[in-house]
């Protein structure tokens, strides 16, 4: 009786080396993503996400350099104020958290929660410790 091995993902009968695991490039890529997929999430890839997530969101409110926005709608999208890049401290002291280059200052008024976007300027960068 002789015995046969296959592809690791696709089941397809190997020809060739007698140590092969699968059919083609292909298939091996296949199946390390469906490996890793199968795997819980690490924590590196939250943070990486929720970052980028947020980036876009900001990206997508923020057109004009500067506006206001509800924080509801931020946080319906999936935005979480927890994952930010960098701060910054205006002459007033009030610190803006930044996500790459769009920042944005959690504001009430009338008790209801606000965010104002804001963009990076050059003239920030003179605040940031070396």
């Amino acid at each position: 009786m002789r015995f046969y091995k296959t592809c690791l993902f696709c089941n397809k009968q190997l020809v060739g080396r007698t140590d092969k695991k699968f059919c083609d490039p292909q298939c091996k890529s296949g199946y390390q993503y469906q490996q890793a997929k199968e795997q819980p999430e690490r924590f590196f890839d939250k943070v990486d996400n929720q970052l980028k997530r947020n980036r876009k969101i900001l990206k997508e409110y923020n057109k004009g350099g500067k506006v206001t926005v509800r924080d509801e709608i931020l946080k319906e999208k999936g935005f979480d104020p927890n994952f930010f890049t960098h701060y910054w401290k205006n002459q007033k002291g009030d610190v803006y958290l930044f996500v790459y280059e769009f920042g944005f200052l959690k504001r009430e008024e009338h008790n209801i929660g606000k965010y104002i976007l804001v963009k990076w300027q050059d003239y920030m960068q003179k605040n940031i410790p070396t």
